[in-house]
């Protein structure tokens, strides 16, 4: 079975239809061509033998002309009387032999004397030989006379008529299809984290306009709460970041030397902190979307990597223009990087643009994370001491903004052994 609706829907339509058709030609068609050709080749045999009998019945007149003059005038027959030469070969059957089959069975029942007919030779005229007494009697009729042959004229009409509906179902079909490929099309671009396509509106039937507007609303509410979160973010950091430089000012006005570096020391942790919530944050603030060029996201990543000492390898495959939201795209890419470069000397990054997919691949040599604490480090402000050994200054939502953004562009994150070594993040988006 195809996978697509509108396939699918061609076949709901076409196979009834083939099948009724199909029982209609085999079932009533090849018995109304039976009971029409018995009928009529019953009244041509019954024709010649009136005709057999008018010469038997009146053997003094050698020549028969009233007997040919009234089989061509009244009975629409071609009659000959022939020497009493041998009988021709019986001819081959033709594939479709329900003529020659019932003319023979009608020819036996009625005359009951040796034959030959021929139905094949001429398509239009159909010649019948019987053997009498010291005589061969040829008739020739015509095909329609014995046969029903113009029910192929309710086949074409049939199939004609099928194939025009056929064409207009199609067209009516694909009116009604186009509705929820748009919806499809627009689910897929929010996914994605794009904007509606300019036409997209709830048509089509009432069921499909239902789901149209349903779609709608939700991206409403979905868009509605992702900026009251980042909202209520991105003000309680304000506020906090608003203490905290009051803190400050009352730290550099104190006389205790000890006492003001362990506060200062905790300022600078709740600093980081609150950058970390205004980063995540800004992670979520809605972001048009844009072309990209890889060639010079990975040029920065070469550079960050020697201000940081690194070894750094960058690759590209594919073409390098991506549409994704820029910003939201570049602090995703920083967030990888820059954990790859504070855990390890040796960088690869490797971005494949193929079949409608972007692969971003970050491998490094570093000490790795253990598998089934993979997962737990996308968490927001999980922090992995043990396995990677995170710097004082990280708040544990480098990966959990890394995902959220690869996921709001349709997208995931996951973490495997890199072949060097260390770790391997692999990010995947559609584009």
């Amino acid at each position: 079975m195809p996978r697509g609706l509108y396939a699918r829907s061609l076949i709901i339509i076409i196979a009834p239809m083939v099948l009724l058709q199909s029982v209609i030609a085999f079932v009533f068609m090849e018995r109304h061509w039976q009971t029409v050709t018995q009928r009529l080749s019953t009244a041509v045999t019954r024709d010649i033998a009136a005709i057999i009998d008018m010469i038997e019945t009146y053997p003094h007149n050698a020549e028969y002309e009233q007997v040919i003059r009234i089989a061509r005038d009244r009975l629409a027959l071609n009659v000959a009387i022939l020497p009493p030469d041998p009988l021709p070969a019986p001819a081959p059957k033709p594939f479709f032999s329900i003529l020659d089959r019932i003319l023979s069975e009608e020819i036996t029942k009625q005359i009951g004397r040796p034959f030959w007919i021929d139905t094949v030779g001429n398509s239009n005229l159909v010649e019948i030989r019987i053997q009498l007494d010291g005589k061969v009697l040829r008739v020739l009729a015509r095909r329609s006379q014995a046969y029903a042959s113009n029910t192929h004229i309710f086949l074409l009409w049939m199939v004609g008529t099928s194939l025009v509906l056929l064409f207009i179902a199609i067209l009516f079909l694909r009116n009604q299809i186009r509705p929820i490929q748009k919806l499809a099309e627009a689910a897929e671009s929010f996914g994605k984290g794009r904007a509606l396509p300019p036409d997209f509106r709830p048509r089509g039937a009432i069921e499909v306009r239902r789901a149209g507007l349903a779609f709608i609303q939700m991206r409403e509410r979905i868009e509605k709460q992702i900026e009251q979160r980042t909202t209520m973010l991105s003000g309680v950091s304000h506020d906090l970041r608003t203490i905290l430089t009051r803190f400050k000012l009352q730290l550099a006005l104190s006389r205790d030397k000890d006492l003001t570096d362990a506060l200062e020391k905790d300022v600078g942790d709740m600093q980081s902190m609150l950058e970390g919530y205004l980063s995540f944050a800004r992670g979520d603030a809605k972001e048009e979307t844009g072309e990209l060029d890889l060639n010079a996201i990975l040029e920065q990543i070469r550079i960050d990597g020697r201000l940081a000492g690194k070894k750094v390898k960058t690759s590209l495959i594919g073409r390098p223009d991506i549409v994704v939201r820029p910003g939201a795209f570049r602090r995703l890419v920083t967030n990888l990087t820059s954990n790859a470069f504070r855990h390890a000397n040796r960088v690869e990054i490797v971005a494949r643009n193929a079949k409608g997919w972007l692969t971003l691949t970050v491998d490094d040599d570093g000490p790795g994370i253990p598998e089934e604490l993979r997962e737990d480090v996308f968490r927001p402000f999980y922090r992995l001491d043990e396995a990677r050994n995170l710097n004082e200054t990280g708040t544990g939502l480098g990966l959990s903004i890394a995902r959220d953004i690869a996921r709001s562009h349709g997208g995931d994150i996951v973490l495997d052994d890199s072949p060097i070594g260390g770790l391997r993040a692999e990010m995947r988006l559609p584009v």
